[in-house]
């Protein structure tokens, strides 16, 4: 995996699966997903029953904290720009610190959510894709379906994230019980804050990350302004400007399925991306280094502009490698 990161074009290929000559990413069938559909489920009717019933400022104030930490340096930066797609290099520990703190998010464990990732960004992009990765749903059943079901193939891809994570023993305890590790952060809030800070730093927090984890998903999939165009992608990515701080700068999806590798998602004046900014932080403390941006990834084929902006982001070898600038969409 790590040669195939740090060269050419091959920098921006699905870098887990395998097998893809022979894969299907059209036929296949949805079956309930019972672990994940209980878990959701019984979070988000926890949050709505539990939550009005054991409300303080300062259970709020704990759910926005942990909500921040988890979806920030856990999610965002630990799983997705770390883990996943390798935009910046940082020390062991550090790595695995961010990661547990993904795992607190409570949507799954890390290696679950890196071939999750891949599998729908592999689909995503062919024309066969599947109905059930594609977003054309009403949003109501785009959500109970997301939440409560899953996608097996008929002719899956095979799944080998590299040995820097499948040999890792912490990333794999992580996977087998990344559920259990909202036990103790709750009897931590117990003791600190009673039955409001478990409430909403626990039950409230997971319902909301998890349903606005597919909802972001939904969205920039959907619509929204849009700088970049992928060739030959069944599926376009959207901008969603209004999420950007509650996603930690997710929501601009658009720039990130332009340059997937890119340590920042926000690259145009205006877009917050406190993703990035935490990342810029662990460089100024020693913790972060060879950050990668449009400018300094290898030529990026593929993609054609489609506002006036955006080849201001990009290196020279990118810019001559896109096509003429389409109408604004």
């Amino acid at each position: 995996m790590g040669s195939d990161l740090q060269s050419g074009s091959a920098a921006f290929k699905v870098n887990s699966l395998t097998n893809l000559e022979q894969a299907d990413p059209g036929k296949g069938h949805v079956v309930w997903d019972p672990a994940r559909s209980i878990w959701n489920t019984g979070f988000i009717l926890g949050a709505l029953v539990l939550g009005p019933l054991f409300f303080s400022w300062s259970g709020f104030a704990v759910f926005l904290v942990l909500s921040a930490v988890t979806l920030c340096a856990g999610h965002s930066v630990g799983f997705h720009r770390r883990l996943i797609h390798r935009s910046f290099e940082c020390p062991k520990w550090l790595e695995r610190v961010m990661v547990y703190f993904g795992t607190l998010v409570g949507m799954g464990g890390p290696v679950w959510t890196i071939g999750l990732h891949d599998m729908r960004d592999w689909a995503q992009r062919e024309e066969d894709c599947h109905w059930f990765l594609r977003h054309g749903k009403p949003m109501a059943i785009e959500g109970f379906t997301y939440l409560n079901f899953k996608l097996i193939l008929d002719h899956p891809p095979g799944f080998d994230p590299g040995p820097e994570i499948a040999g890792d023993r912490f990333y794999a305890f992580l996977q087998r019980t990344w559920m259990l590790h909202q036990i103790p952060l709750a009897i931590a809030l117990y003791a600190m804050g009673g039955w409001s800070w478990v409430v909403w730093g626990v039950v409230v927090r997971v319902a909301a990350c998890v349903s606005m984890h597919w909802y972001i998903s939904y969205l920039a999939h959907t619509r929204g302004p849009q700088d970049w165009h992928l060739d030959d992608a069944a599926l376009q990515a959207h901008n969603v400007p209004i999420l950007a701080i509650p996603t930690m700068g997710e929501s601009w999806h658009c720039n990130h399925h332009a340059f997937p590798r890119s340590a920042a998602h926000g690259l145009y004046p205006g877009q917050i991306d406190l993703g990035f900014q935490f990342i810029r932080l662990l460089e100024k403390l020693g913790l972060a280094w060879d950050i990668k941006l449009p400018a300094n990834l290898p030529p990026r084929p593929g993609i054609s502009p489609v506002s006036e902006r955006a080849l201001s982001i990009a290196s020279t070898g990118q810019a001559s490698l896109s096509k003429p600038v389409k109408a604004e969409v």
